[in-house]
């Protein structure tokens, strides 16, 4: 009965191509986690991530060289390939993992901004820098990045003209970082060690 199932033209040409199609999504996805993973310098966890990475791949691989004149398997294999980084990357924006640099170059708002950035518990270091039309001033500050967005709509709610560019970081040592509970330890070295 069992054979006759996996003979059957249903499971040939609609089950088979399903779960093709839904290994693909489920080893892209990890994939693309894990290579944020990477990006971060998590080790272990992007080891493992490989590891499921790699094994569902095999399997979903294996069963279309078993199916090889299915063209149905190949069109869900390609189809699992193009979704699965789709939905990776919807589940890593939503994961919102790690710091991202913020940095908002302004004219006229340095004070209003840097003193509410510093009340809304941001850090904010500001810099003095020659742009293209004259002195501006650079705010720099280290955000988690599931509050990046609070960080540009507070910025654009005060001057609707400021430049943002935003940047990854792979780690921080020491500073006011939102979501501790106090300042981290500053390093200071001196010329002597």
């Amino acid at each position: 009965m069992e054979s006759q199932f996996l003979n059957s033209t249903l499971f040939t040409w609609v089950i088979m191509p399903i779960l093709i199609f839904c290994a693909r999504i489920m080893d892209v996805s990890i994939g693309t986690i894990r290579i944020i993973f990477v990006s971060k310098g998590s080790k272990v966890l992007a080891s493992i991530l490989g590891f499921f990475e790699v094994s569902i791949w095999l399997i979903a691989i294996s069963e279309v060289m078993k199916h090889i004149s299915n063209p149905a398997c190949f069109f869900a294999y390609g189809l699992g390939f193009g979704s699965g980084n789709f939905i990776g990357i919807t589940l890593e924006e939503k994961m919102a993992l790690g710091l991202q640099a913020v940095r908002i170059v302004t004219h006229d708002t340095i004070d209003v901004l840097t003193m509410a950035l510093r009340d809304a518990g941001y850090g904010a270091t500001v810099m003095k820098a020659n742009g293209a039309k004259g002195e501006v001033n650079i705010i720099l500050s280290i955000v988690p990045r599931k509050k990046v967005h609070e960080v540009l709509d507070l910025a654009r709610g005060i001057d609707p003209d400021v430049f943002v560019s935003i940047q990854d970081i792979r780690s921080v040592n020491s500073g006011w970082i939102p979501g501790r509970n106090s300042f981290s330890r500053w390093k200071f070295w001196s010329k002597n060690k």
